[in-house]
């Protein structure tokens, strides 16, 4: 029986721990490493060449949608596994767009994680049931509006784009997360940040929030 390598990337050490735990008691798995931040995984990925990375998407510095795009860049044949509290489309379509293979939530059961983990191992994609039946809407619906928009009644001089990235600011992400979620360079995010302060005539990101959630968003 061949051994899967597994390399743990998650910030929080009781995750880290229950997981650990997991996975030593089966005989085809063996961790092969565990990463604390981003710049830590992607380090640990080409020292050690596990076969699966069971990524956190919020980690410290480099995020975990960044980790697995650069991962994935250096090491290839690695499968990248999210694991994560956050279902909601953005991440969603920010991970698969990085090249995740699977993406399940951490309230999954160990039956159900061991069985995703094994599944990327062997080149498969899998995702938990709520995030499944979550793309499949999305792609059963291609008409309907895009779920990562915003509704354009709010702010009508923005563009589409800038309303979505208002539309993030206002849930407070900073320009680093907003760029991983929309697979955008930091200095395209900056100019579009500048080009909505200067539409909405706002003077920082405080005012602009303030703006945004009295319109709906975030």
């Amino acid at each position: 029986m061949d051994t899967l390598r597994i390399l743990i990337a998650d910030d929080h050490p009781l995750f880290r721990s229950g997981l650990r735990a997991l996975l030593n008691a089966v005989p085809d798995m063996a961790i092969a490493g565990e990463a604390t931040s981003g710049e830590e995984a992607i380090a640990l990925v080409v020292q050690a060449q596990p076969d699966v990375v069971v990524m956190d998407l919020q980690m410290p510095g480099v995020t975990g949608i960044e980790a697995t795009r650069r991962i994935l860049e250096e090491s290839p044949q690695a499968g990248v596994l999210v694991v994560t509290m956050f279902e909601d489309d953005y991440s969603v379509f920010a991970a698969m767009r990085a090249g995740a293979r699977g993406y399940v939530l951490k309230d999954t059961d160990e039956d159900e994680m061991l069985r995703a983990i094994r599944a990327v191992g062997n080149g498969e994609a899998i995702f938990s049931p709520a995030i499944a039946r979550r793309l499949i809407d999305y792609f059963a619906n291609p008409r309907r509006e895009d779920a990562r928009t915003v509704p354009s009644r709010a702010f009508p001089s923005l563009t589409d784009r800038e309303r979505e990235i208002l539309d993030l600011i206002a849930r407070a992400l900073n320009n680093s997360e907003i760029a991983d979620r929309l697979v955008l360079s930091p200095k395209t995010v900056r100019n579009h940040i500048s080009n909505i302060f200067s539409k909405l005539q706002v003077a920082d990101r405080s005012e602009a929030i303030v703006r945004a959630r009295k319109a709906g968003l975030g």
